[in-house]
């Protein structure tokens, strides 16, 4: 779907199907991945994985944009063909797409004729340029995940590592965790660690860390069960000042702004 809009507000929702969505000329607009929420640049390019919540509004916003949504079932591209060599890149994208990810600007200019044009084909030539597509944006570098909370059910290249780190960190971010302790788990030196969560996360160790944290710290604030502070001793905050300046950090907002807007999610299936 290609269209020029006035407004593109859409409610925070999910589906079954992926979606990549490109917005041109939307700077001011707010995107809210997961449990993440962000305002967005002129150029905006993300792939949302099935059934991970997502949703846009103009907030700041006040021209219109061209936006361009394509949804498509995972299993589109069978598994015989993904399990290829040289599709691994694409099966890892997708992989990674339970996060959401945000493609780096310079890329989406680069794609974008293409994007714009994707719906004048139709049949096996709509098929061949969409996996075209995706198949040039998983080569692209510099791929960001937008939200660490929602974990993958795939298996990496080091299936047994990746599983062990995530189990481990989903179990233990509201302890104290050091960058050794989790090496050690996996028995890797520091180095062979760092570049296992470069490839695994597209984040050190201590980004990822604090972007579960905050995470889990968004998901408590919007069921609204907990207190502030209660909600930053559960995920491993110990100082309020930290946890204040973590969270708007990484979410735009303070605690309390985040949980007077976001504590009732409105999903549309």
């Amino acid at each position: 779907m290609n269209r020029v809009r006035d407004t593109f507000d859409y409610p925070i929702h999910f589906h079954p199907e992926m979606e990549l969505n490109f917005i041109e000329n939307g700077k001011g607009m707010r995107r809210t991945i997961g449990y993440s929420s962000e305002e967005i640049d002129d150029f905006e390019l993300v792939l949302v994985g099935p059934n991970v919540y997502h949703g846009w509004e103009m907030s700041k916003c006040d021209h219109a944009v061209l936006e361009v949504t394509i949804q498509f079932h995972n299993d589109l591209f069978s598994d015989s063909l993904l399990r290829r060599s040289l599709m691994r890149p694409l099966r890892e994208m997708f992989q990674r797409s339970v996060h959401g990810i945000l493609f780096k600007k310079h890329e989406v200019e680069r794609i974008a004729p293409r994007l714009k044009k994707v719906s004048e084909y139709d049949g096996i030539d709509y098929f061949l340029e969409l996996l075209s597509i995706l198949y040039d944006l998983s080569k692209t570098s510099g791929q960001k995940l937008l939200s660490a909370a929602q974990l993958p059910s795939y298996e990496f290249e080091n299936s047994d590592k990746t599983k062990l780190f995530y189990d481990f960190i989903q179990e233990n971010f509201a302890k104290k965790i050091t960058l050794d302790e989790v090496a050690q788990l996996l028995n890797m030196s520091k180095v062979s660690f760092n570049r296992f969560m470069k490839k695994t996360t597209n984040h050190t160790f201590i980004e990822y860390l604090n972007e579960v944290r905050i995470d889990n710290a968004s998901r408590l604030l919007a069921a609204k069960d907990y207190s502030i502070s209660e909600v930053a001793y559960m995920c491993g905050f110990n100082n309020m000042a930290n946890f204040n300046r973590k969270f708007k950090e990484l979410k735009k907002l303070t605690p309390s702004a985040y949980r007077k807007k976001y504590f009732s999610f409105k999903h549309i299936e």
